[in-house]
């Protein structure tokens, strides 16, 4: 045992080496890190011993990465423009969650599902909030500039990722009014039924919440007679007027969703914005499909060799890994969109059952496919910890298959309580992450290294 875990240890120190020799000589360019990938795949098929699917799912069990990404919580003190009123002080709280949330060298494999969601949360409660002293809920475009310049420069001096409004398309217009003529807070609240939205979204059931849209539909409801105020639809037909309508309802929703904002402590604003998200996010597939001829001209039209169609079908997964952590549900809707376009390309038999593809293996890896980490379906945060490390849910352990679609229809809603859907990991337990096994801590600590290479 001592003998194994010395070898263990001994490659890892390889693995930490060539990352040095990586970072010092410049090799992590696009053109080279196909090549440090192929050895770190390499050597952390050498650290991560064979394992056979499970039963029965297992609980989501936290990912942790070593200390080496502490540089990149440094904070410092940002020079800001002095001419945005906004209450900072009111959401430090907040801001500091954003910055792990979106840090650096993480932002972008968390963007559709933690960081973005989390940044536009945050705009969201900053603007309620500062409503108590300026009694507006929307800026003009002049300090929208100003204010979002500051957030940014804020959350990068606590670690953020510096291209956060361009990565989760973010602008100045979306802190005004927009289209909604409504931003005065008392003239919302003489608008809109004030007291049942608050009573629909004060405490939302983050479970149940997407397919009830008990919530949902208090703001779809103050959306529109906010919109209806400035706009009367019945004086009006047409494809225009529709468009027009659509794009001043979703401003008067932003609207909304500020005063909500406006009325509950920051970090609970936070959680019911984050459960509102999660609710369109989990509803479609974040991943982009590259070109699939390759797969199709190795498995369409019956598969005359299984070998040559599961070599390519692995492949075109592979690089769909490289994109993004999904969630549960998405990984699903991915599974599915992908299914489907096969199928129109006239793939006729289950080759996710053939090629034995997992849903595991249309979220981000961490050196084998074994190890593909899918975020759970319910919001959940980054925590950075100096001894911990950078700690997210993450399932290692369950090993789901890929439905292969039986139409050429996508999957009915989740909700639909007639659909069965693959038994989904169970919710993580209250025990510490300390008690995993070996393999998953090796792993986690490839994966981080994976990570600091690409940053």
């Amino acid at each position: 045992m001592g003998r194994g875990v010395a070898q263990s240890f001994h490659l890892y120190l390889h693995i930490v080496f060539l990352l040095l020799l990586c970072l010092h000589e410049s090799c992590c360019t696009p053109s080279n890190y196909l090549k440090v990938s192929v050895v770190m795949d390499k050597m952390v098929d050498a650290l991560l011993p064979e394992t056979s699917p499970t039963a029965a799912p297992q609980p989501l069990l936290p990912l942790l990465a070593p200390s080496p990404l502490t540089p990149f919580t440094n904070s410092t003190v940002p020079k800001l423009s002095g001419l945005c009123m906004l209450n900072f002080t009111a959401i430090e709280s907040m801001m500091s969650v954003t910055s792990t949330d979106c840090m650096a060298g993480f932002a972008p494999y968390l963007a559709n599902v933690v960081c973005c969601p989390q940044l536009e949360a945050t705009l969201v409660v900053l603007i309620g909030q500062s409503s108590k002293d300026t009694n507006t809920l929307a800026l003009n475009g002049t300090l929208a500039t100003h204010c979002l310049s500051d957030l940014e420069k804020i959350l990068v001096s606590q670690g953020a990722n510096d291209s956060l409004p361009n990565m989760c398309s973010i602008h100045p217009s979306n802190l005004t009014e927009g289209s909604c003529a409504v931003n005065d807070v008392s003239e919302f609240e003489s608008t809109v039924d004030s007291s049942n939205l608050l009573a629909a979204c004060g405490k939302i059931d983050t479970v149940n919440e997407c397919c009830e849209q008990v919530c949902q539909n208090a703001i779809s409801d103050a959306a529109k007679k906010l919109a209806l105020k400035a706009y009367d639809l019945l004086s009006l037909d047409g494809t225009h007027a529709l468009s027009d309508h659509s794009t001043r309802f979703n401003d008067c929703r932003s609207i909304v969703l500020r005063w909500l904002a406006s009325k509950l402590d920051p970090n609970h604003a936070k959680e019911i914005l984050r459960g509102l998200s999660n609710c369109k996010i989990n509803k479609v597939c974040p991943l982009d499909f590259p070109n699939m001829s390759h797969v199709i001209n190795r498995c369409s039209n019956g598969i005359s060799n299984q070998t040559a169609c599961c070599v390519a079908v692995n492949s075109y997964v592979s690089r769909l890994q490289r994109q993004s952590f999904v969630t549960n549900l998405q990984a699903l809707n991915c599974a599915a969109s992908l299914g489907l376009k096969l199928r129109k390309a006239n793939i006729s038999e289950n080759i996710y059952s053939i090629c034995h593809i997992g849903l595991k293996d249309f979220s981000l890896q961490a050196g084998t496919q074994e190890s593909g980490c899918l975020l759970p379906s319910l919001p959940s945060d980054v925590v950075f910890d100096q001894s911990a490390g950078v700690t997210f849910l993450c399932d290692l352990n369950d090993n789901i298959p890929a439905p292969w679609p039986s139409t050429s229809q996508l999957p009915a809603s989740s909700c639909n309580k007639t659909i069965k859907i693959p038994a989904l990991p169970a919710a993580a337990s209250g025990q510490s992450s300390l008690d995993m096994a070996s393999r998953d801590s090796l792993l986690l600590l490839v994966a981080s290294a994976a990570f600091i290479i690409l940053t």
